[in-house]
Order: structure tokens, then sequence, then C-alpha cells
């Protein structure tokens, strides 16, 4: 099923006795739903509802093909100017040395400072469940370790053979 642009009644679908009239080259105030298509006919324009959730319902009189461009056009903009959280993992094994920690401490530093967040886990395998202790002080170390980039969301969480932390930058540039 195709969803309709618009889902608030225009013109002749407008079911309410008494219409609020809001807008340009119009008086606001409450008509009356036959005086308001008369406005709205006359000026050679659409009468379309803004919100029906008023009493009574709040229209405007204006060209519904324009108005339907207007609220694309809007929607497009809001759509572009959100941030898009990008999530950058990196992966430890419960004996991670101490060189590949800091090899992946320095990926870590990068990703936070591009602005995007940092999923670091610990896998364990096999028998390695058993150092549990052992991969959360890892986890703890390296958000310790980030800690002027980024602060850490969660305490480390173990979910199933992985144990988990997220951390956020701290400050995204502004260009």
């Amino acid at each position: 099923m195709v969803k309709p642009e618009y889902e608030l009644p225009i013109n002749e679908q407008i079911t309410a006795t008494e219409v609020r009239l809001v807008g340009e080259n119009v008086e606001n105030g409450v008509y009356s739903l036959e005086k308001a298509m008369a406005m709205a006919d006359q000026q050679g324009l659409d009468l379309v509802t803004i919100t029906d959730r008023a009493l009574p319902p709040v229209c405007r009189i204006v060209d519904f093909s324009k108005f339907l461009y207007e609220k694309r056009k809007k929607e497009k903009e809001i759509k572009a100017n959100t941030v898009k959280t990008v999530v950058k993992e990196i992966r430890f094994g419960p004996n991670t040395d101490e060189h590949d920690f800091n090899f992946k401490l320095k990926h870590a530093e990068t990703f936070l400072k591009e602005g995007a967040k940092v999923k670091a886990y610990v896998h364990f395998r096999g028998r390695a469940i058993v150092f549990k202790e052992r991969g959360e002080l890892l986890l703890l170390q390296f958000a310790q370790k980030l800690e002027e980039l980024g602060k850490l969301e969660q305490m480390p969480k173990l979910e199933g053979k992985r144990m988990h932390i997220f951390i956020s930058p701290k400050s995204l540039k502004t260009k």
C-alpha cells in the first residue's frame, strides 16, 4: 500500500463545521467551513489542514503543491543536519599483550578524534571465559587511557562470550 504524502484533509475532505484560519493574506480567526472554502476559491488556492488536533482544526490557505514542496524540502534539510553516529569496533583477547594494546589504543584515539564512538570488546574463546576479571581489567585500563578524548558510557558488560564497553567522544569537531 502506498503511503499518502499528506495525511490531513484538504478542501472538500475537511469535515469540521468551523476552522481556524492562519497565514498570510488572510485575517486570522475562526470561520465557518463554507466561508473559509469560499475565501480559498476566491484566491485560487487550497484550504489545507495544518493540525486537526485543535478545536476547531487549524487551516491555512495555500497552493497545495507548493505546500507539499516546502514540507518535503524542510524534512530533507532536517535529515541532512542530523549527526550520523559511527561506531568503530576494537577487539581484544583476554591475553592481549602490551604492544597490541598500545597499537589498538592509538587506533581508538584517532577514531575518537574523528568523532566516532568506539566499541571495545574482549572475545573469550573456549575456556578463556574463566579469565573474565582479566578482560574486565583490560577494558577498564583501555577506558582510563582514553579518558581525555572520550567518556565511558557504561561499565564493562558480559554478553555471551564477549565483554564490551562503549566510549563516546567528549567533544565533536566543529567545521
